[in-house]
């Protein structure tokens, strides 16, 4: 199920980070690597704001299609 997909509040664990390699690569800097927790914080006009590995940061719905939970 990709990112974009969970409920707000839940913890999930990365599964598959899909898209082309540079796109695997920012997320990979950005802290979303296969196995680490994520969790959802709030979900508003396109973008996501979720908590991984103890920051938080904003991505857009797009991205979050590519991370797979």
């Amino acid at each position: 199920m990709p990112l974009s997909l969970a409920s707000i509040g839940e913890e999930n664990i990365i599964k598959k980070i899909g898209g082309k390699p540079e796109i695997r690569a920012h997320l990979e800097n950005l802290g979303f690597v296969v196995g680490s927790r994520v969790t959802v914080l709030s979900s508003t006009a396109g973008n996501i704001i979720v908590k991984v590995k103890d920051s938080r940061i904003a991505i857009s719905k797009e991205m979050a299609c590519k991370i797979f939970i």
